[in-house]
């Protein structure tokens, strides 16, 4: 008799989108030097460049208007931020749901960031279409479930926080 683990299953998909994540900031990343000796990432000038080409790539024949406004009106001015953040928001997915760590927050700021890139890409093409639904849909799932509980950080926190509230609150 086999048994069913629907937890493991969604833990897997939690560790197959992070990985997603990470292998879409792959390189979008560098790395900065303070003093020529301590490293740090911080987002490729390749990246920045880029960024507002494709951001008015997406804008061009969107039809959704206030989205299209939003684009061209308070993205595309100020690109850069909007690049480093989308960097940085995506490594912060794609650690937390590989970890299970904060699972939570990275499902969260993961659907922001699906919703987005969904609303930007969707009149594209059908795949477009398809893949954000799909990654709204996993976000939602990994958010509603907290998929971090199991072989994620937030689950070992959670068997260690028997007697602090503000652990079993993150995890």
């Amino acid at each position: 008799m086999s048994m069913i683990h629907p937890e493991r299953a969604l833990a897997v998909l939690r560790i197959v989108v992070g990985a997603w994540f990470l292998k879409a900031v792959w390189t979008k990343l560098t790395l900065g030097w303070v003093g020529g000796f301590l490293p740090y990432p911080m987002v490729s000038p390749r990246f920045v460049s880029f960024h507002p080409k494709r951001v008015a790539e997406f804008a061009a024949g969107n039809p959704i208007g206030w989205y299209k406004d939003f684009l061209d009106s308070t993205v595309s001015p100020h690109a850069a931020l909007f690049a480093t953040l989308q960097t940085y928001g995506e490594v912060a997915v794609g650690l937390g749901l590989v970890l299970g760590l904060l699972t939570g927050l990275a499902a969260a700021v993961g659907l922001f960031l699906a919703l987005n890139y969904g609303l930007a890409t969707q009149w594209m093409t059908f795949g477009q279409q398809g893949f954000h639904v799909l990654l709204v849909t996993s976000m939602v799932l990994l958010l509603a479930t907290r998929a971090g509980r199991v072989w994620g950080v937030d689950g070992w926190l959670l068997a260690r926080a028997k007697h602090s509230r503000w652990l079993r609150l993150l995890a």
